[in-house]
C-alpha cells in the first residue's frame, strides 16, 4: 500500500544517518571499556576490531582511527608528576648507594672510642661546592656522643687579639671523638685573603706557622684529612641561581656567595697558594671534584675510611676512590700549573 511504501522510503533515506549514529556508538563503548595488556596478541586484536583496524595493517600494533582529545594541562601534569617521581626514585637509590659506607662510618667511629685516638676532618671549597651536604651524610648515622660538626663564624674582638689558631684548638677533639671543621683555619688563606679581612703580614704568618701547627697536631697522635671541595665556574653559577629561587635555600647564599663568581681567578690564584704552601707529607690535601654531588659523596666517604686502620665491616665492599673524583694535591698542583703554562693563567 501507499503508506508502507512511503515508511520503506523514508526508512531508505534515513539509513545513512543511522549507520553513521551507530558507527558513534561502538566507538563509544570503546573508549569506556577498561584498558587492556597491550603485550597481549588477543587484546590488541579485539582493540583493532572494535576501531576497524586489523593487527596486520597496523604491524603488530594497534592504532585508533581518531584519538580523544587530551586536556593539556592534565598531559602537563602527567609528566611533571612522572619527572617527580623519577627524581625521587633516583635520590633514594643513590642514598642507598651511600649505606654500605655509612655503615662502615659507624665501625670506625667504634675503633676511635675503643682505642681512644683523635680524628679531625677539614671541609674546605669553594661556595656552594657540597661541603654540608657531605658532612650530613657523613654524620647521619654516627653516634651523636663522639662528633661534632664545627662551623665557626667572625671572630671577635677578643679573638683577633689572640694566637689565630687559639679559637680551633678550643674545638679539638678528645680521646674516640671526631670533630668535622666546616672551614677552618684556612679561611685565613683563602677567603681572608680574597677579601682583605687579614693584613700581608697575617696572612705569611699564618702561611708559614700552619705547616708546622699541623705537623705537631699529627705527631701528637691526631688523625688529620684535609678535603677540599673543587666545583666548576658554570655549576657554581648554577647552583647560586638555584639558591636565589628555592625558599628552602635561600639562607645560604650570602653576601660573599655573591662575589665568588666576579672574584674567580682571585680565589683559583689563592687556591694555588694554599696547597703549595701546606700540602705536605704529614698533612696532604685531597681534592673532591664535586660537580656531581652523590659521586663526591661517596668518595669523600671512602677518603676518611681510608685514613684508619680499622678493622672493615664488609671487606668485599669496594674502597678504592675514582681517580676522576678523588685527586691528591700534589696530583692538582702539578695540572693547575699545566693550566697556567698552556693558558697564561689559572683555569679552576
Amino acid at each position: 500500500s501507499p503508506p508502507n511504501k512511503l515508511k520503506s522510503t523514508r526508512w531508505l533515506q534515513e539509513r545513512p544517518n543511522w549507520k553513521k549514529k551507530m558507527n558513534s556508538i561502538e566507538k563509544k563503548d570503546a573508549w569506556e571499556k577498561p584498558r587492556h595488556n597491550p603485550l597481549n596478541a588477543s587484546d590488541s586484536e579485539s582493540r583493532a576490531s572494535s576501531f576497524g583496524v586489523s593487527s596486520s595493517q597496523s604491524g603488530g600494533s594497534t592504532t585508533r582511527e581518531d584519538s580523544r582529545p587530551q586536556d593539556p594541562e592534565m598531559t602537563w601534569a602527567k609528566v611533571v608528576g612522572k619527572k617527580k617521581r623519577n627524581k625521587a626514585m633516583r635520590r633514594c637509590r643513590r642514598e642507598e648507594d651511600l649505606k654500605p659506607y655509612q655503615a662502615e662510618l659507624i665501625r670506625l667511629q667504634q675503633y676511635l672510642e675503643q682505642n681512644r685516638r683523635r680524628m679531625i676532618i677539614l671541609f674546605e671549597g669553594r661556595d656552594a661546592a657540597g661541603k654540608g651536604g657531605t658532612i650530613r651524610r657523613v654524620t647521619r648515622y654516627m653516634n651523636e656522643k663522639h662528633y661534632r660538626v664545627v662551623a665557626l663564624g667572625r671572630p671577635t674582638e677578643e679573638q683577633k687579639t689572640q694566637w689565630f689558631f687559639q679559637k680551633y684548638v678550643r674545638e679539638f677533639p678528645r680521646g674516640g671523638e671526631i670533630v668535622l671543621f666546616d672551614r677552618s683555619w684556612y679561611n685565613r688563606a683563602v677567603v681572608e685573603r680574597v677579601f682583605g679581612f687579614c693584613t700581608d703580614e697575617e696572612y705569611q704568618n699564618f702561611m708559614i706557622g700552619c705547616p708546622g701547627f699541623e705537623k705537631d697536631i699529627v705527631r701528637q697522635g691526631t688523625i688529620l684529612v684535609k678535603l677540599y671541595f673543587s666545583v666548576t665556574k658554570e655549576e657554581q653559577a648554577r647552583r647560586f641561581e638555584r639558591r636565589k629561587t628555592d625558599n628552602l635555600r635561600q639562607w645560604k647564599l650570602s653576601e660573599i656567595d655573591v662575589q665568588a663568581q666576579d672574584r674567580w681567578d682571585e680565589f683559583t690564584t689563592q687556591k694555588y697558594e694554599m696547597l703549595k704552601h701546606t700540602n705536605t707529607t704529614h698533612s696532604p690535601w685531597t681534592i673532591i671534584r664535586s660537580n656531581n654531588k652523590h659521586l663526591a659523596r661517596l668518595n669523600a666517604m671512602k677518603v676518611i675510611l681510608n685514613a684508619v686502620p680499622y678493622e672493615r665491616l664488609d671487606p668485599e665492599l669496594n674502597f678504592v676512590p675514582d681517580h676522576d673524583i678523588v685527586v691528591s694535591g700534589s696530583r692538582e698542583l702539578e695540572l693547575m700549573e699545566a693550566q697556567r703554562l698552556k693558558k697564561g693563567r689559572f683555569v679552576g
